[in-house]
């Protein structure tokens, strides 16, 4: 007789997952997941806090077909609630609603205190200013009866004699308007002309009485965990406002082939998607608009840049194709669209630009953070890593350009980690271990001190220590290793268990405990070593081919530079990015975080016409490199599973950071380099001495 499981749940964002019988609350699921539900009124139903909403479907990836009725029946309380508060469609109360069945429970970000930290901060970098938008004002002639010249003949008059603007092309719209405008104006008009390319035709899209000073655009960066929006000035340049939230197709799918695989599996699914990214983005523009006062249909240019995913959706592009060989996009080239046809609530006759990608899983985004760092404008060799969910690499100068992805997967965004959250307050961003007593100090999000610190304990008491975000994933292995908690091959030491009491048994692997508090204990277990391992084999592998690549056609395969972009790569210190093998080895000075660079290629691509001309042409000259069909990318692959990598030497890294097993020259310690033949004793740490 086959034993009925107990429904699988899963909490989006956070990807928490566990099983529970049916009956169960909500909301206590969530909190024996160590998922943060807010509830102000301690489960009567009256406040609020504590909405879900199921997420419908198949989701392959996880097992689980997820469906509203597989919540129990609308309840009394519910009904009481959504009468005097309301409730949105879709949603419940999660102290009053119980499981009955698999389910994908999503955590609306409108409901969440403690909600992610969107940490992809504006670019404050200045550009040459040659928008596609410029506002024109003309004082026209009067119309008199022995020039019978119409009022739209009369303000082309005047953009000739003024501006040297001839006879452009007129936004339907406008004609209605074209008499009152002037007469409201006294003759005097500020008229919005559009021309992205020298070549065509200027467009009047806008005619304002009077003097109109201000017009505006933004340049969104749609990733595929977060959403980041900036809006900026067409006149000054200046960058406003900005605002972030988590891309809701989260719910869909962690990773990118999960979405394609939900589309593929959902008749609706497309759509589905589509509508939650457009409906994001609008809320953002809303968002920034009532921040600084600014009326949306005075936003008349918009830029977009996302990976070839997350292209194709925005669009309503059905991403089948990107889900298997040979990844043929719908289209790479560069795109200008009617921002109306995306439902985004701007100016009237507003166009939106899409960057070109690069090519199949190497987006839009891959070309705006080309644009923004420019290895294609140096003549040093320089490695562009975009570290995310789909880690973009590109690697070159202005000789030659190589660009490939790797399929890293959530944990370095914190999820498949077994105490793994966003960022947000009070997750776990830095960590220290001293390599004498293995104890460790960390930081968290929303807390300026050390967890050593007197003051940490009241200044964390509001945020609480949560769990662990990607870059205090990176951090803590790496000091683990450094420590010798960890060897080179990724194992916990058990044998450590006989000098601290941080390092226990877990099942038949062992796991070391970063922070214990009531009712929880935060550890790091061994499925999270082998978690980061295999994303960071699968980018070091990915970065290998392209050297590999680059030094087969003659040219140096040293590597001057590295740029780690993306909102984690931001916050990756660069030495731990290397002492993990994440990156190869370079001067560890000239290995940093350049932001959120893809956004500041959107917003170049926004602020000046020219450089949307200049990545068009660059992307023509990048070489893509599909590391699935490069018969190495195995071999490298299995190399790079070591910490920091089974093979490769790092001289520059150790000049600052002595590494377990390596040489002065950074080289791999082996047992054939002893002269007796004897295994080199291990050392208790890596680190240099304090």
């Amino acid at each position: 007789m086959m034993i009925q499981q107990d429904p699988l749940v899963l909490f989006m964002p956070s990807g928490r997952r566990g099983r529970f019988p049916r009956g169960t609350l909500v909301i206590e699921a969530a909190r024996a997941l160590g998922v943060y539900v807010e509830s102000v009124c301690g489960g009567r139903g009256i406040c609020g806090r504590c909405q879900i909403e199921v997420a419908e479907g198949i989701f392959a990836k996880h097992k689980i077909t997820s469906a509203a009725d597989h919540l129990s029946p609308w309840s009394a309380k519910e009904e009481r609630y959504a009468a005097k508060r309301g409730l949105k469609p879709g949603r419940r109360l999660s102290c009053s609603t119980t499981i009955e069945g698999d389910l994908v429970i999503d955590l609306p970000s409108d409901m969440a205190v403690n909600a992610a930290v969107v940490r992809k901060a504006v670019d404050t970098r200045d550009f040459p200013r040659d928008p596609a938008i410029r506002l024109l004002y003309v004082e026209v002639v009067e119309p008199d009866m022995h020039a019978p010249l119409g009022d739209l003949d009369r303000i082309f008059a005047a953009l000739e004699r003024d501006w040297g603007i001839s006879a452009p092309i007129v936004d339907p719209e406008i004609l209605p308007h074209v008499q009152k405008t002037l007469r409201d104006g006294a003759w005097k008009v500020t008229c919005a002309i559009a021309q992205d390319r020298d070549d065509e035709r200027s467009r009047l899209m806008g005619l304002y009485p009077g003097l109109k000073n201000e017009a505006y655009g933004i340049a969104v960066d749609i990733g595929s965990t977060t959403i980041a929006l900036h809006l900026s000035s067409l006149l000054s340049g200046a960058t406003i406002a900005s605002a972030g939230t988590p891309n809701p197709q989260i719910r869909f799918g962690e990773d990118l082939m999960s979405r394609v695989s939900y589309v593929m599996m959902n008749p609706g699914g497309r759509p589905e998607m589509t509508k939650a990214v457009r409906e994001a983005i609008q809320r953002l523009v809303e968002e920034v608009a009532t921040e600084t006062n600014v009326d949306t249909t005075d936003i008349m240019d918009c830029v977009f840049v996302g990976n070839p995913i997350m292209h194709h959706l925005f669009l309503g592009i059905d991403p089948t194709e990107l889900g298997q060989a040979p990844f043929a996009l719908a289209v790479s080239g560069a795109l200008a669209v009617p921002a109306s046809d995306l439902d985004l609530g701007l100016h009237p006759a507003a166009r939106a630009y899409l960057l070109p990608c690069i090519a199949g899983h190497v987006g839009a985004d891959a070309g705006a953070v080309t644009l923004s760092e420019g290895p294609h404008r140096q003549d040093e060799t320089m490695l562009v890593v975009d570290v995310g969910t789909n880690a973009e690499i590109v690697l070159g100068n202005r000789q030659r350009l190589l660009a490939a992805s790797s399929p890293t997967g959530p944990a370095f965004e914190g999820a498949e980690i077994s105490s793994g959250q966003r960022a947000a307050p009070g997750a776990i961003e830095r960590v220290r271990i001293d390599p004498e007593t293995l104890e460790p100090r960390f930081k968290i999000i929303g807390v300026d001190s050390w967890s050593d610190a007197a003051e940490f304990a009241e200044a964390a008491r509001y945020v609480g220590v949560t769990g662990i975000c990607g870059s205090g994933i990176i951090e803590v292995i790496a000091e683990m290793f450094l420590a010798g908690i960890v060897t080179e091959d990724g194992i916990i030491d058990g044998s450590l268990a006989a000098r601290s009491s941080r390092i226990v048994p877990e099942g038949r692997t062992f796991a070391y405990v970063l922070h214990e508090m009531p009712g929880r204990t935060i550890s790091i277990l061994q499925t999270d070593v082998r978690a980061i391992q295999l994303a960071k084999a699968a980018l070091y592998a990915g970065i290998k081919l392209l050297i590999d690549k680059f030094g087969a056609a003659g040219e140096s395969s040293t590597i001057d530079r590295i740029a780690l972009a993306g909102a984690f790569g931001s916050f990756i210190e660069p030495k731990y990015a290397m002492v993990l093998g994440l990156v190869p080895d370079c001067n560890v000075e000239k290995c940093g975080s350049v932001g959120n660079a893809a956004g500041a290629g959107a917003r170049m691509a926004l602020l000046n016409r020219s450089y949307r001309r200049e990545i068009e042409a660059v992307v023509k000259r990048i070489q893509k490199v599909e590391t699935a069909l490069e018969p190495a990318f195995q071999d490298h692959f299995v190399a790079a599973m070591a910490f920091p990598n089974k093979r490769d030497a790092y001289p520059e890294l150790v000049k600052v950071q002595r590494l377990p097993n390596r040489d002065s020259e950074g080289r791999p310690i082996r047992r054939s380099d002893d002269a007796e033949g004897n295994a080199p004793r291990r050392r208790r740490s890596g680190r240099p001495p304090r």
